[in-house]
């Protein structure tokens, strides 16, 4: 089966990343942690061998930072297009299922994804459309599937505390099955960087 790993990233412009690290972080701090995080999970999953690693971004596609994600591996870098999260995230099955048989995308906050859940996750996708890897805080560090539609990201209230549980019951209406995977902590708020010990504020 053909296979992909999408990793999606924002530019890390100052003022527009890692904002709810703030006023715990200021905002350079908040930025350095950004590029720290995309790095480490670029490296993570191309060090998985899993699958072929393409980099989405939002902005900037030839940002140093991206560029040397391409440097570490990634295969290619691409425009995120759409209006919000949901549309960006359709537009990218979009087009990479029209290539590979099943996709994982993965944010760039979640220092705990390894080769073993990405590996499950490809796992999961043999028997189901869709499989989301639960976050702590309601929403998901993961999403794969075989096939997707662009009912499944309407309406869902990006950033909030139900976006998993309104995500899994538009699957459910679509009549697509979801399996989940073990719920992870992404790295959005200053209580979160308990579980980034690789990061040091100190070093910045």
């Amino acid at each position: 089966m053909s296979r992909l790993i999408v990793q999606f990233a924002r530019a890390p412009v100052k003022g527009f990343v890692k904002t709810r690290m703030q006023p715990y972080l200021n905002p350079e701090e908040s930025v350095k942690l950004h590029e720290s995080l995309v790095m480490m999970c670029c490296k993570r999953l191309i060090a998985s061998e899993v699958a072929e690693v393409h980099l989405w971004v939002d902005a900037q596609p030839e940002h140093p930072l991206f560029l040397s994600c391409v440097d570490s591996g990634v295969s290619s870098i691409k425009l995120q297009h759409g209006s919000n999260l949901g549309e960006k995230i359709f537009d990218c099955f979009t087009h990479a299922l029209r290539e590979h048989e099943s996709v994982v995308l993965v944010g760039s906050d979640c220092p705990a994804i390894d080769d073993r859940y990405l590996r499950e996750a490809f796992q999961a996708l043999e028997s189901a459309p869709l499989v989301f890897g639960p976050a702590f805080d309601g929403g998901y560090v993961l999403l794969g599937a075989t096939e997707v539609r662009t009912e499944l990201f309407d309406n869902i209230g990006w950033g909030g505390s139900d976006v998993l549980t309104n995500s899994l019951r538009a699957a459910k209406r679509l009549g697509l099955e979801a399996s989940l995977l073990e719920a992870l902590h992404d790295i959005d708020r200053p209580s979160d960087l308990e579980h980034y010990p690789e990061y040091d504020l100190t070093r910045h």
